[in-house]
């Protein structure tokens, strides 16, 4: 044990623990030098901001920008942004990142996405513009012609055209009810008449 302890006072062991605290602290400093080369310490991009940009405009923006990508799709269409353009990006524009970053991007879709026509025929008006409403349909205007039930729904027109039920329209597309208004159709009248003679 004497002879240990004589050893950590001699000269040669203080001068290899001297030499080893140096090199430790050189691979320290080399060390600490190339993190700071190789991860750009200190050195960050700013976001553009890549709002309504189309996807061409994008990618070129973000590789000029030094800036990796990722394109996610969206079901929600949005009719202020054109068609394919950028919704949202994450992280916003004007955040500092890191060169070589990924950028995430939601993109607009070509259009709405289509929905059902419920079967509302044969179902009163009130009834049928709630059914139409919760489907994403909107009501813009009913036509009542002659036909017993009031305010029941007889069809359903879309730009004029006669749709049915199980049909497929944009979401948000404005419709017609044809609504009958209580009164009997003079041709049924008509009939009515001629039977009884």
């Amino acid at each position: 044990m004497r002879n240990f302890l004589d050893f950590l006072r001699s000269r040669t062991f203080l001068i290899q623990l001297g030499l080893a605290v140096l090199v430790f602290i050189a691979i320290c400093f080399m060390t600490l030098r190339w993190l700071k080369g190789s991860t750009n310490h200190g050195e960050f991009v700013e976001v553009p901001d890549f709002s309504k940009m189309s996807v061409m405009d994008m990618r070129k923006a973000a590789e000029d920008a030094g800036l990796r990508y990722e394109v996610l799709d969206s079901t929600n269409y949005d009719p202020n942004y054109p068609r394919f353009s950028i919704l949202e990006q994450d992280p916003p524009a004007g955040t500092k990142v890191k060169e070589n970053r990924k950028i995430y991007f939601t993109v607009n879709p070509s259009g709405y996405k289509k929905v059902t026509i419920p079967k509302i025929i044969q179902v009163t008006r009130r009834n049928a513009t709630s059914m139409l409403r919760a489907v994403g349909l909107d009501v813009q205007g009913v036509t009542y012609i002659d036909q017993l039930g009031k305010d029941m729904v007889y069809y359903i027109r879309y730009k004029g055209k006669e749709m049915n039920p199980g049909d497929k329209l944009p979401r948000t597309s404005k419709v017609e009810l044809i609504c009958g208004n209580g009164t009997i159709p003079g041709r049924a009248i008509i009939k009515a008449e001629s039977q009884n003679q």
